[in-house]
């Protein structure tokens, strides 16, 4: 099990994730805390003598450093029997620990990302869950389309709109994505790229957006103009990849 760092303010809302790999678990941390630092992620893989399996002393103790500080926790699990002793460790917590941990119905790698995200933003618990559940319902239905209508007319409904050439060369990738979803939850503002959430990692990287690709960008809500021009600077700039 991973072990925090004592030395570092972390969001109110951390997350556990269990697997029955210690390597799955830790490379999911370390893919989620790439896009949020400054979320407390906590490893739970494997037996403690390193085979596959589950711990329930590891989760358990997991639970605790997750919730100390005042903080909640969302738990992602990868398989069954990480779900069913995730469960049975939660029923036999305390009720003040059982009150601010939450078990996550969500896809492991894609809810983890998803969930750091939304928590690095100062989400609450209920907001950050919500977000990891999310991410199971991304790849329902059609891929939406990266391109768009330019030529579509102006209207006077307050919608702030842009629209911009993806410069960079690797395209819309996991980290601009991420990038651009933090700096927007700092306004009060609902922004939307060629039709998908910019507040969503996962939504903006499905557009599958490359080099070359014409973003349409629209924001709505009082701090509408600030957000998109957020937004519209990091396009411009490659998302500091040129």
């Amino acid at each position: 099990m991973s072990a925090p760092d004592a030395d570092r303010a972390f969001a109110r809302v951390a997350l556990v994730l269990v697997s029955h790999s210690r390597e799955l678990a830790a490379g999911t941390v370390e893919l989620a805390g790439q896009m949020a630092p400054g979320v407390l992620l906590i490893a739970v893989g494997g037996t403690p003598d390193g085979q596959l399996g589950t711990d329930f002393d590891g989760i358990e103790r997991a639970f605790g450093q997750a919730t100390q500080d005042g903080r909640s926790a969302v738990v992602l699990m990868d398989l069954g029997s990480a779900v069913l002793t995730a469960e049975s460790v939660l029923d036999l917590a305390d009720e003040d620990l059982a009150a601010r941990v939450r078990l996550a119905d969500a896809p492991f790698v894609e809810g983890a990302v998803a969930a750091a995200v939304t928590a690095h933003g100062g989400a609450d618990l209920d907001a950050v869950l919500a977000a990891a559940e999310g991410a199971g319902r991304m790849y329902d239905g059609d891929r939406p389309s990266a391109a768009h209508d330019a030529s579509a007319p102006p209207t006077d409904d307050g919608v702030v709109r842009e629209t911009r050439t993806l410069l960079n060369p690797m395209g819309l990738h996991a980290r601009p994505a991420a990038v651009i979803s933090r700096m927007l939850a700092a306004y009060d503002a609902k922004v939307t790229v060629n039709g998908v959430s910019a507040a969503s990692v996962l939504a903006l990287m499905k557009l599958g957006a490359t080099q070359g690709t014409e973003l349409r960008i629209e924001g709505e809500g009082p701090q509408a103009a600030e957000a998109v021009r957020v937004f519209t600077t990091e396009v411009e700039r490659g998302f500091g990849e040129i």
